[in-house]
């Protein structure tokens, strides 16, 4: 089909993923392909590990899954990632946090959780959305989308300066095509793969804990 730009409705109120993979997956699970070799011994992940075991493999030990709601079968802890109350200092080499900040409005709260939780040379991989679309369904909990300054502004402390990289990744050809939600496959790969910061559709940060593993 052709695509129209000039109309009020978007094609997908689901971003995407009625008509295929979401835009936005492909600089998430790019971001996390280039550094799966931090995905290793104990990995917390949230709301399941689709991407513990995805990019980790046989360097996972042990995978924690966290879950505020315990209705989650999935959860192996319920718990509050701005509180952290069952969450174990020190314990995890690994922490995936993929498109989950912008559901907490305490963001600070949250990654100071997640720098306690580290072992010493630990690392947090997180992905936020920038421009995007918030579904109906999400209105009473989404708060918050980011800019690459606002990630380093966050991390920066509890993390060392040094030991944040945060990128923003995305176009505004593929921030338009994500929010009228089309699919991945509908742009085509040179498309995808410009970067233009004034256009961040995803903001990505890799933090390591002060220490050594």
């Amino acid at each position: 089909m052709s695509i129209d730009f000039r109309r009020t409705t978007p094609y997908s109120r689901v971003y995407g993923f009625d008509r295929g993979t979401p835009i936005d997956r492909r600089y998430i699970e790019g971001f996390l392909e280039r550094h799966a070799a931090d995905v290793r011994g104990r990995v917390l992940e949230i709301k399941d590990d689709t991407y513990t075991r995805r990019f980790g493999g046989s360097r996972v030990v042990t995978t924690d899954v966290l879950d505020i709601d315990p209705a989650n079968p999935r959860a192996t802890i319920v718990d509050d990632l701005t509180t952290g109350d069952r969450l174990e200092s020190g314990a995890y080499d690994c922490v995936i946090l993929t498109q989950t900040l912008q559901l907490i409005f305490d963001v600070q709260a949250a990654i100071r959780t997640v720098h306690r939780i580290l072992a010493p040379g630990g690392v947090v991989l997180v992905t936020v959305p920038g421009i995007t679309h918030v579904p109906r369904a999400d209105a009473e909990s989404w708060y918050w989308s980011f800019t690459a300054l606002a990630m380093r502004r966050l991390f920066v402390p509890p993390f060392k300066d040094d030991a944040v990289s945060v990128s923003s990744h995305g176009n505004v050809l593929a921030a338009a095509a994500f929010l009228y939600g089309l699919a991945l496959h509908e742009l085509r790969e040179d498309e995808l793969r410009v970067n233009d910061p004034e256009y961040p559709l995803t903001v990505t940060v890799r933090a390591v804990k002060e220490g050594a593993s």
